[in-house]
């Protein structure tokens, strides 16, 4: 076993996962984030998107989170995420649902919508599905 570090993702409801890792990837405003164990201190702000947990076995696990900040600090990282779930419990109709209104919504210009809203779910239903075929292309290479 090589270093690890402890990671935590929480989301307003519930702990979605806590353990051992030895690489962390997220979605960061800034663009996407990899840290490793003893990683310099920071904080960013997450995009909806996928996170990445390698845990001490060298197996992915992969969540989605809609938002929300990353704390890293050398030996602890803390996802609060504003919502949260294990990529094997997204509803992938739900999400493609969710995504085809929101497309619709934008596209029609003469309903009385909330444009800002309407992307705003889009983003978030993309980044589900993505999360989804990440998680399939891992299953399919075990």
């Amino acid at each position: 076993m090589g270093i690890t570090m402890h990671i935590d993702i929480v989301s307003a409801e519930e702990s979605i996962h806590s353990g051992a890792a030895t690489f962390i990837v997220a979605r960061a405003v800034g663009g996407e984030v990899g840290i490793y164990p003893r990683h310099v201190p920071m904080l960013v702000q997450l995009q909806p998107g996928e996170v990445t947990v390698r845990d001490e076995f060298g197996a992915d696990q992969f969540y989605y989170v809609s938002g929300g900040t990353m704390e890293i600090q050398p030996d602890v990282v803390t996802v609060l995420a504003d919502a949260a779930t294990r990529a094997h419990d997204i509803d992938e109709a739900a999400a493609e649902q969710a995504r085809k209104r929101a497309e619709e919504a934008l596209a029609n210009r003469s309903s009385e919508i909330d444009y800002a809203r309407a992307q705003g779910e889009l983003v978030e239903a993309a980044a589900q599905l993505r999360t989804i075929q990440k998680l399939r292309k891992t299953a399919n290479r075990t």
